[in-house]
C-alpha cells in the first residue's frame, strides 16, 4: 500500500514573491499571503488591534492641533474634526491593507497637521488650506507614478536604511517617554543656553499616577517578551489600561490628571459622527496669497509628507522582514501611491494629510506581517465613528509604553552596521541621533544623505554616489537653508 504524502498541494501563487501557497488555505490566507509571510490570522488581528491602540490618541490630538483660527479668524468645529480624523484614518488604512497588503496604518500626520495649523492656515482660509493639502498629495502621487519616489528609496544605501530604522526607533522611544510624562521639556531660565533642554518628569522627579501606569505597562510588556508570550504588547496595553482604571478609581483622579485620555467612561458609549467638513475645500483665492508663499508651503508639505513616510515605510518594512537583502520591499509602489493619496483624502475629508504612522511598528512588533492587520486597524477606526468614547479609554501613558518597547526592538538593526568604517558610521550616526534630537524623521534622513554624499566625494568615490543622491543632497541643503531663502525672496 502506497503511503500518501501529507504535504498540502500548491495551487495558488503568491503575487508578491512568485512562491507557491498551499492549497486548502482560506481565501483570506490566499489574498493576503498570511501563511507565506510566516503569520496567522490570529496574529494579524492581534497586530492590527495593537496598532490601533498605539495610535488611537490621534482621534483627540489632531482636532486639538487643527483647532487654531485661520487668516479670517474662523475655527473648525471640534466634533466635525473628530469625525474627519477618524473617517480619513479608517478609509486610507483599509485601502492600504486591501491594495498595498502591508501592515501600515495611516492617519493625520502630526508633522503635516502642524504645518497646516501653524504655517498654512494663518495665510489663508481653512478651505484653502485643505486645498493645499490636496495639491501636495497629488504631487506625491505624481512622483510615485513617474517612478521617482521608488528611485529615491532605492538610491539610499542599505546602511542608511538601517540607520533610518534605528533613528525611528529612538524617535518613537522619545515620543513615548514625552507623551507619558516620563520626560518633559525644561525651558531655559533667564536666557541660560546651558540649562537642560529636557528632564526626568517634573523637576527631575517622577510625579503622578499616570507615569506609574506607564512604567508598569513598559515593565509588563518587557517581562512578557522575555518569557516569549505571544501578543506581549497587546496584553501589556490591555493590562496597563485595567491597572490605570483601578488607579483612577482608587486615587479619585480627574480627566485633567491624565491629559488627553482618561481610563473612565462618562456619558454614552455611542457617538454620532458629524461629516460637516467633507468637501469643504476651496481653490479660489489661493493665487492671491502669492506664488512664492504658495511654493514654499507646498515644498514644506511635500517634504514633511514625503520623507517622513519614506523613512517609516523603510523602517517598518525591515522590521517586518518584508524587505530583501538590499533593503527593497516588494509592492512598494502601491504603498507609496496610497500614502500619497492620503494627502488628497485627508484634504477632502477636512482632517489634514494622511500618512503612514510610525506607531504601525507596535503591530509589527506583535506579529503583524500583512495588509490584513491594516484592515483590522482601519475597521477599529471605523467603529470609532460611532464608539469614540471607547477608544478614549486607553490612556496616552499606557499606549506610549508600546512605543518605548518598539524603540528597543528597532535598535537591533545596529548589528548590521560596520562601525569600524567611518565613511559608513558617520552618516549612520547622524541619521540615527538627529531624528530624536530634532523631533523630525526628515531632518535625520537629510543629514545622513548630505553626509554620505560629501564623505564619498571627499574619498574620491564620486561614481559610487549616483546622480539621484546628488539631487537629494541639494534638495536637503535647500531644506536646511529654507529660512534664509525665504528672507532673501521676501516671504513673510
Amino acid at each position: 500500500m502506497t503511503q500518501q504524502s501529507t504535504e498540502p498541494k500548491t495551487t495558488a501563487e503568491d503575487a508578491g514573491n512568485g512562491s507557491r501557497v498551499p492549497a486548502g488555505r482560506s481565501w483570506l490566507d490566499r489574498y493576503f499571503h498570511i501563511t507565506h509571510r510566516g503569520s496567522t490570522v490570529g496574529r494579524e488581528v492581534r497586530g492590527g488591534i495593537t496598532t490601533f491602540m498605539a495610535m488611537a490618541y490621534i482621534i483627540l490630538l489632531n482636532p486639538v492641533i487643527l483647532s487654531v483660527p485661520d487668516a479670517t479668524g474662523h475655527r473648525l468645529d471640534g466634533d466635525q474634526l473628530t469625525t474627519a480624523t477618524v473617517f480619513a484614518a479608517a478609509a486610507t488604512t483599509i485601502v492600504m491593507g486591501l491594495l498595498g497588503n502591508v501592515p501600515l496604518a495611516l492617519a493625520a500626520g502630526l508633522s503635516v497637521s502642524a504645518v497646516m495649523a501653524f504655517q498654512v492656515a494663518p495665510e489663508m482660509t481653512w478651505g484653502n488650506a485643505m486645498a493645499m493639502c490636496i495639491i501636495y498629495g497629488a504631487i506625491i502621487i505624481l512622483l510615485v507614478l513617474t517612478g521617482l519616489r521608488t528611485l529615491i528609496m532605492d538610491a539610499i544605501p542599505l546602511a542608511l536604511k538601517h540607520a533610518i530604522t534605528m533613528g525611528i526607533g529612538m524617535f518613537v522611544t522619545l515620543i513615548g517617554l514625552v507623551q507619558a510624562g516620563f520626560v518633559t521639556s525644561m525651558p531655559s531660565k533667564h536666557g541660560d543656553m546651558y540649562s537642560k533642554p529636557i528632564q526626568l518628569g517634573v523637576d527631575d522627579k517622577l510625579m503622578g499616577w499616570p507615569v506609574l501606569c506607564f512604567a508598569v505597562t513598559v515593565l509588563l510588556i518587557f517581562l512578557l517578551q522575555v518569557r516569549k508570550v505571544p501578543g506581549a504588547i497587546l496584553i501589556g496595553i490591555v493590562g496597563g489600561t485595567v491597572f490605570a482604571a483601578i488607579v483612577n478609581q482608587v486615587a479619585g483622579m480627574s480627566q485633567k490628571d491624565w491629559g488627553l485620555n482618561a481610563p473612565e467612561l462618562s456619558g454614552s458609549v455611542v457617538s454620532s459622527p458629524d461629516f460637516g467638513l467633507f468637501g469643504e475645500v476651496s481653490f479660489s483665492g489661493i493665487g492671491d496669497i502669492g506664488a512664492i508663499t504658495v511654493g514654499v508651503i507646498v515644498f514644506t508639505l511635500v517634504l514633511a509628507g514625503f520623507f517622513d513616510a519614506m523613512g517609516t515605510i523603510i523602517g517598518i518594512g525591515q522590521q517586518a522582514n518584508l524587505a530583501d537583502k538590499d533593503g527593497k520591499m516588494p509592492g512598494l509602489n502601491k504603498a507609496l501611491a496610497i500614502d500619497g493619496a492620503g494627502g488628497v483624502v485627508g484634504g477632502f475629508a477636512g482632517a489634514s494629510g494622511q500618512t503612514v504612522f510610525v506607531e504601525s511598528t507596535a503591530g509589527v512588533g506583535d506579529g503583524a506581517r500583512t495588509g490584513f492587520a491594516s484592515v483590522v486597524t482601519g475597521l477599529a477606526f471605523a467603529l470609532c465613528l460611532f464608539f469614540t468614547p471607547l477608544a478614549q479609554l486607553i490612556p496616552t501613558q499606557v499606549a506610549s509604553a508600546a512605543l518605548v518597547v518598539i524603540g528597543a526592538m528597532m535598535l537591533s538593526n545596529a548589528r548590521h552596521i560596520d562601525w569600524t568604517d567611518q565613511a559608513t558610521a558617520i552618516p549612520v550616526f547622524l541619521t540615527t541621533v538627529l531624528m530624536p534630537f530634532t523631533y523630525s524623521i526628515t531632518v535625520g534622513i537629510a543629514a545622513g544623505v548630505i553626509a554620505h554624499v560629501l564623505i564619498k566625494a571627499a574619498q574620491g568615490k564620486v561614481r559610487e554616489i549616483g546622480w539621484l543622491m546628488w539631487v537629494l543632497a541639494l534638495v536637503f541643503l535647500a531644506f536646511f537653508a529654507l529660512h534664509p531663502i525665504e528672507n532673501w525672496m521676501g516671504v513673510k
